[in-house]
């Protein structure tokens, strides 16, 4: 089988800026503005001291018009970087948020047209984690932190290119006190940073993903009375959740020893800066420089040490974010076909293999014919394949081995939008929004207007049971359709899908487990298709397999019987029920 892709609990940290870069280059202009607007702050900053030095060794000298040229600078400066600091924050958010932005749709995206296997392999918690949760983190990073985060490297850059235009010396003896020690606390703190960082993410992960599966197996947790083993299970998950985030703050504290190294340093300049006036080696003006750009290092250094956790917080959310992005990529991009693909057409599984698992296949080499306008069912055992092959039929998996066409043409060749248009299926479990009947009918391309939805109710003979519903079209369906019966979401699954005049359409158990007269009603729908729409029904009620002229059989995975119902069945099991399990 084709080897299914799956995500890693701590994401490869490893070249995100790099891989991150297809997502910037769209935004690159406005980026690079904000960018060049922060920079231009931060020199603002850091001219300050350079001027209050002119100004002190003017004021010693008694240099009046040094002095004042020195106080218009700095009014002038202070005016210059309170307009450059609202800019920039402004340009940089705006330019991050678009980012973010541009993240966000590309993970709905890829998440919506990712393959049914990749959806199936992983739990839904974690995915929507990484692409709604992970997003959220980039976005409060980039609102509250990045701006700081930009200003404190560019001060600390400029810094250090005007304290070694003043004193080489003095730079040489801060900085020998100063980098050493906090480059490494730093590498202390990066050694465990990415494993702290990302248990902690996963860890989140893992109790947003259990939490979700609550609230679906809600009502199986509390009629088997097993919610209190569920509820052990969440608790020793959220256990090591927290465990997880004290150690990430525990490796983030580290940081906090850089205020007692800048200290020492602060110390030791005023040392060897004295000694350095007593020597006519610098002036009284260079050690303020020193000391007030000393401030500027130490909390640029300071920014970076709060911020430190921030940036790998949201670091380790972005390279989440990638993997996922990564892993749902198309795997090609499907050219438009070169002839017109017929609107009407045969579907054709030939020598079609597939697998869940990488020991083994699930379908074994299965060629089937449906032809246009024809009638067929689909029985056997549970686990023999039959909805494995109604996803199959519709596109949603690609087999491991032969090829599924429709006119002649793969599935995999098709346009995802053409083969939609084509093929439809029609789950199990039919998924409806909130909102009334109409609404949820109208979900189709084209958005079919009301006159249309009634003229396919009647055509379908199924005005009485719209009748029967409080408001008709009208209808509130509820939140995930719980105002209506299972039978009735199905017979709303059916009623859009036709609306969606597909050339071929795939009902998977369409009919179970629904009372005799709703099943009769879709049913009877079914009959009223039109003529050259094929129709594929994987069903359990024998009333239902009666009723077509066709039935395929599968037992693990392999076609047993094709033919007329009355032939392609067990005697005695006209219907097919036995085998049908």
């Amino acid at each position: 089988m084709a080897e299914q892709p799956l995500l890693k609990d701590e994401a490869d940290e490893r070249a995100v800026l790099r891989r991150v870069l297809p997502y910037l280059r769209p935004h690159r202009a406005r980026l690079g503005v904000a960018l060049g607007v922060g920079l231009a702050d931060s020199a603002a900053l850091v001219a300050v001291a350079p001027l209050i030095g002119l100004a002190t060794n003017s004021l010693l000298d008694g240099n009046r018009g040094g002095l004042g040229l020195a106080v218009g600078l700095l009014a002038a400066l202070a005016i210059a970087q309170l307009v450059l600091a609202r800019v920039g924050e402004l340009l940089l958010i705006k330019g991050g948020e678009s980012v973010v932005r541009t993240l966000r749709e590309q993970a709905v995206e890829n998440l919506a047209t990712a393959p049914l296997r990749f959806l199936e392999t992983h739990r839904s918690g974690e995915l929507l984690r990484r692409a709604t949760g992970e997003v959220a983190a980039l976005a409060a990073f980039v609102r509250m932190h990045l701006r700081n985060l930009v200003s404190a490297v560019a001060t600390l850059a400029f810094t250090l290119a005007v304290l070694v235009g003043y004193s080489w010396l003095l730079l040489l003896v801060q900085l020998a006190v100063f980098l050493p020690l906090t480059l490494l606390v730093t590498r202390w703190f990066q050694r465990d940073a990415a494993s702290a960082f990302g248990g902690k993410a996963s860890a989140e992960a893992t109790v947003a993903a259990t939490f979700s599966e609550t609230l679906t197996a809600r009502e199986a947790l509390q009629t088997s009375r097993g919610l209190a083993g569920w509820t052990g299970r969440f608790d020793r998950e959220n256990r090591h959740a927290v465990q997880a985030a004290r150690r990430a703050l525990r490796v983030e504290n580290r940081i906090d020893l850089v205020s007692l190294i800048e200290g020492i340093a602060l110390v030791l300049l005023l040392l060897v800066g004295g000694w350095l006036v007593t020597r006519d080696s610098v002036s009284i003006g260079t050690v303020v420089v020193f000391v007030l750009s000393s401030r500027n290092l130490f909390d640029s250094f300071a920014d970076l040490s709060q911020l430190v956790g921030e940036a790998q917080t949201a670091r380790t959310g972005l390279a989440r974010l990638l993997d996922l992005l990564a892993a749902t990529a198309p795997a090609r991009t499907r050219e438009p076909l070169t002839a017109d693909l017929p609107a009407r057409g045969d579907l054709r599984c030939g020598a079609v293999e597939f697998g869940y698992r990488a020991e083994g296949l699930d379908l074994h080499g299965l060629t089937l014919d449906f032809p246009r306008g024809s009638r067929t069912g689909v029985v056997g055992e549970t686990g023999s394949g039959k909805t494995t092959l109604s996803k199959l039929l519709c596109g949603l998996y690609e087999p491991d081995g032969g090829s599924v066409t429709f006119a002649g043409t793969d599935l995999r060749d098709i346009p995802e939008e053409e083969l939609r248009r084509r093929v439809v299926l029609v789950p199990q479990e039919v998924r409806l929004v909130s909102g009334t009947v109409a609404d949820n009918l109208a979900l189709v391309q084209g958005a079919p207007d009301r006159a249309r939805i009634e003229r396919t109710v009647e055509e379908l003979g199924l005005r009485e049971w719209l009748d029967d519903l409080p408001g008709g079209l009208d209808a509130e369906v509820g939140q995930r359709g719980g105002n209506l019966s299972a039978g009735e979401r199905q017979i709303l699954g059916v009623v859009r899908a036709v609306l969606a005049d597909p050339a071929v359409l795939v009902l998977d158990e369409a009919t179970a487990d629904i009372d005799p007269v709703t099943a009769g009603r879709l049913e009877h729908a079914l009959d009223e298709l039109r003529a050259d729409c094929t129709l594929v029904v994987i069903a359990h009620r024998p009333a239902t397999i009666a009723r077509l002229p066709r039935v395929v059989r599968l037992d693990r995975g392999r076609l047993v019987s094709d033919g007329p119902t009355d032939r392609a069945l067990p005697e005695g099991d006209p219907a097919g029920l036995r085998s049908a399990g």
